[in-house]
């Protein structure tokens, strides 16, 4: 299966909500290397990672059980910066975890790093920087306010890791205030 139809079952058919995670507990998605994500070197296309990435936090959001109040509230995410670093090729039949998990959070975007493994190994490293907007209006919604919503209530950010906060410097989605 394409990982875009894998994406579409992922977010209008979700997963699940997982008992007792917390939105800053890591997600976990499993998944086999196919056919259609090799390119012709025959190990996963770069692209596809970011296609893998985004079923993962599709399951990320559904481990929370954020789908539903994320609906009620009109809002739904997209990408504002995303970073790859890789140290391992993935092949054909390959099994993989990425390991989705929110690292932190300022006045604009959602930090999250999301971690390819076989059988233990690490194979690649994914950063992304989210924003949420409204449906209709495109109207920014604070991280804040996204993090209180699938926590629950509100809650202080973790420290960023230095490497993360140097990016999002670097590519501009970090707050400027």
């Amino acid at each position: 299966m394409s990982r875009q139809l894998h994406l579409l079952l992922a977010t209008t058919r979700p997963r699940r909500t997982v008992p007792a995670i917390h939105v800053l507990d890591p997600s976990v998605t499993r998944l086999r290397v196919t056919p259609a994500d090799l390119d012709l070197y025959l190990h996963v296309n770069n692209g596809t990672y970011l296609q893998m990435m985004d079923i993962g936090r599709s399951n990320y959001i559904a481990d929370v059980g954020g789908f539903g109040r994320l609906r009620e509230k009109g809002w739904y995410p997209v990408v504002a910066a995303s970073s790859m670093t890789y140290r391992r090729s993935l092949r054909l039949g390959d099994p993989v975890e990425i390991t989705t998990r929110v690292i932190g959070w300022d006045e604009r975007v959602a930090y999250l790093e999301q971690v390819f493994t076989r059988r233990g190994e690490r194979c690649a490293r994914g950063l992304v920087a989210g924003r949420f907007l409204t449906r209709g209006s495109g109207a920014r919604v604070p991280a804040p306010q996204v993090v209180e919503l699938l926590a629950g209530g509100p809650l202080d950010p973790p420290v960023l890791p230095d490497d993360v906060a140097a990016w999002a410097r670097a590519v501009d989605v970090a707050h400027r205030g």
